[in-house]
């Protein structure tokens, strides 16, 4: 009879989904879902779990509900079942977007026995009349997919998960198959007795896909740029790239398009219909790529997509591990490209504030799981399995960052000594933070307080820096010689393989973790030494402001600013359009003194056989700042100056510069109205005549040119006046 029931499966599968065989637990799992019983499965992205509730669906009699997170992955799973079957009914699915008249049409055709598969949202689940309407239909099984929303330690956690199972009990009894595709030891705990099925039997596939590479890259001023030179090189491939915020998803996404990048903007903001439009355009490849918020991609199935890029580090391990894993589901090629910068951490880690402190806790921990595992040098593979509780055995897995580029190894027996005795001698009962102070000997209030100063390890450390020994107690986690009491917060134990190793020390080397400079911030537009490419091109550039300066009668920097002329000395704009892309040039300016500097660089370029950079000059989007507009229209409708401060929130010395970066762009203002009323006509008319024959606009010659009779406010704002007039 069993062999009978396989072969009915396989034939069932190539009639149903036209595949010949099973991949991985598959079957198994099919089978032990047919004999009725509670059944976990732990499959990482794109192993196929899908199959796993569908299949029995179609075979065992009754309507399976399959309880689903979101609207976008049941329609996409919806329109998939029906296109195996010839029956449109045979799979429904219940939630907000439903007007009452398809609802209507849902239940006829599940009262009637068409529908196989129902997919519902938890929150459509604990609704009164769905719950009543269930308890009168045959339910073959319950599948509860994206299961890890059940636990607070998972990286998606939604308080309406944890209802399941009362509701399931007031429906009514019937097997449960719960499906995720990450999930640490401690997740998978969490579920398991959240759904009341710890009985359950689980089928766990591996976590390792080799074909991801994975790698990760400091994050800095030029990663737009970075950005559109790896999309650039990988023209034609499909990619999806994830952003913390909606707002940076909007402007990354403009930034691709003005760079000729077939991109979209996905996220939860947007309305219904265009993020629909959007996610269908992506699957049919009518656009290369998405750039969305993690709400992109759960149970899309798009086997395709060659790569992944993390613009933010993602809040937990568990999350990256689910996004990356959406690259490369056909087995072929999938990057993961991840740029980290420690302050990213550091903002989600002020995001947490407000949260009930058990949430902070949770949410710290996931955070300081990340940043290990982009700051480490061991293999990216090791690393990322041993937090799922897999182990990985090789030694170099040949496809990430830390493996093709391997950091030379140093002996740390001593250190790993050093770091257990410190653990034993407060009692197992602290975090790594605080082993590293009482080794560096440091008397911290916590430290003090617990009177660690006394102890014999205290400071036994001090010559190696936090660095080194972060990476000795991380990658002695991976080496079993130390675990994380997760339940409480990550306390540092010493498992019986590190007590063997304090007895008999031996041979333990590691590597030194990556070095991840802070990012740079971004120099401001104004002054700075001269750093163009183009020292030849740049003097020439002087030369003709000069001669306009001249032909016009207004100061050089009225036309254009230094920093604008290193800018077109680096990357060598020919056209007016292009003239805008370069900082202080706004479209007026460009119309206004363009065309002589554009010709002047197609000159340079031509004779001198210069190849400009195309792939560095990243077209940037105009900022269409909402407090610009906003301080334009207040301008024009005359709202005095302090007023406009003091309505937006801001200092006064801080408008000034919204204004002046307002007005260097070549936009005209006219602010004579609040002028006229703080100053008198002469005073104006002398700062005015000042900047007319000065050879430079900076205000600290200014003040020291005219005295102490003129306030540095009342000067920055005739230059004001004076730059609207002269230059726009």
């Amino acid at each position: 009879m069993k062999m009978a029931e396989k072969i009915n499966l396989t034939e069932q599968l190539k009639t149903y989904f036209g595949f010949d065989t099973f991949k991985g637990n598959q079957e198994a799992i099919i089978n032990n879902v047919l004999a009725g019983n509670d059944t976990f499965v732990l499959m990482p992205t794109g192993g196929g779990k899908s199959l796993c509730y569908q299949l029995p669906s179609l075979v065992m009699e009754g309507t399976a509900i399959v309880i689903s997170p979101l609207i976008a992955l049941m329609k996409n799973q919806v329109d998939a079942m029906r296109n195996f079957s010839e029956e449109d009914g045979v799979a429904h699915f219940i939630n907000s977007s439903l007007n009452k008249a398809a609802i209507d049409q849902v239940k006829s055709d599940i009262i009637s026995g068409k529908t196989k598969l129902l997919y519902v949202a938890p929150e459509s689940l604990t609704k009164e009349e769905n719950v009543e309407f269930l308890k009168n239909v045959k339910i073959s099984f319950y599948a509860v997919d994206e299961a890890h929303c059940i636990s607070e330690w998972g990286h998606d956690f939604r308080p309406e998960y944890r209802r399941i199972r009362p509701i399931i009990n007031e429906i009514g009894k019937a097997p449960l198959i719960a499906l995720t595709a990450t999930a640490t030891p401690k997740v998978q705990h969490d579920i398991q007795k959240n759904l009341g099925m710890t009985d359950a039997v689980v089928f766990k596939s591996s976590f390792n896909r080799p074909n991801l590479y994975y790698e990760v890259r400091p994050k800095n001023n030029s990663i737009d740029k970075e950005i559109i030179k790896y999309i650039k090189a990988n023209s034609g491939k499909s990619g999806i790239i994830y952003c913390l915020s909606r707002k940076k998803v909007e402007e990354l996404a403009e930034i691709l398009q003005a760079n000729g990048i077939n991109a979209r903007a996905y996220h939860a903001g947007m309305d219904s219909l265009t993020r629909t439009e959007n996610q269908d355009d992506f699957l049919k490849e009518k656009i290369e790529v998405i750039v969305a918020t993690i709400a992109f991609g759960m149970g899309i199935d798009k086997p395709d997509v060659r790569f992944v890029i993390h613009y933010d580090i993602p809040k937990s391990l568990e999350g990256y591990y689910q996004e990356t894993g959406r690259a490369g589901r056909d087995g072929g090629e999938g990057q993961c490209i991840t740029f980290y910068t420690n302050k990213d951490l550091q903002k989600l880690e002020k995001f947490m504030q407000g949260k009930p402190v058990a949430e902070q806790e949770i949410g710290k921990q996931l955070l300081l799981e990340t940043a290990a595992y982009a700051e480490s040098s061991v293999c990216r593979r090791k690393s990322l399995l041993h937090y799922f509780g897999e182990e990985y055995s090789e030694d170099n897995c040949g496809n990430c960052d830390n493996c093709l580029n391997p950091k030379k190894q140093v002996e740390a027996q001593d250190s790993l000594c050093a770091v257990i005795e410190t653990i034993l001698a407060v009692k197992e009962n602290f975090k790594a933070d605080y082993i590293i102070d009482v080794l560096q000997g440091r008397e911290t209030s916590e430290v003090l307080a617990h009177k660690h100063e006394d102890l014999e390890v205290f400071g036994s450390g001090m010559g190696e820096e936090d660095k080194s020994w972060n990476a000795v107690i991380r990658q002695a986690l991976i080496a079993g010689y130390l675990s994380k009491d997760v339940e409480n917060y990550g306390l540092l134990k010493v498992t019986d393989a590190g007590r063997k190793f304090l007895k008999h020390p031996k041979s333990f080397k590691i590597t030194e973790d990556n070095d991840f400079e802070e990012a740079e911030e971004e120099t401001p537009m104004r002054g700075g030494a001269t750093c163009a490419v183009d020292p030849a091109l740049y003097s020439m550039l002087k030369d003709l402001r000069k001669k306009l300066s001249k032909k016009l009668d207004v100061p050089p920097y009225v036309i254009f600013q230094d920093p604008s002329l290193e800018a077109m000395a680096t990357i060598y704009p020919v056209t007016l359009e292009e003239l805008q892309n370069i900082p202080g040039v706004g479209a007026g300016k460009a119309k206004r003194y363009g065309q002589e500097f554009c010709v002047l660089i197609k000159k340079h370029c031509e004779e001198n056989e210069i190849d400009r950079p195309e792939d560095l000059r990243v077209r940037t989007v105009a900022n269409k700042s909402k407090l610009k507009v906003s301080i334009i229209q207040s301008i024009d409708r005359k709202v005095a100056l302090d007023d406009i401060a003091l309505s937006k929130g801001i200092e006064f010395g801080d408008l000034l510069n919204e204004i002046e970066a307002i007005v260097y762009s070549g936009t005209k203002l006219n602010i004579d109205y609040f002028l006229h009323e703080i100053m008198d006509e002469d005073h104006m008319q002398d700062i005015y005549d000042y900047f007319k024959e000065s050879v430079t606009d900076r205000i600290e010659d200014a003040i020291e040119e005219l005295g102490g009779d003129y306030s540095e406010d009342e000067i920055r704002l005739v230059r004001i006046k004076f730059i609207s007039e002269m230059a726009n």
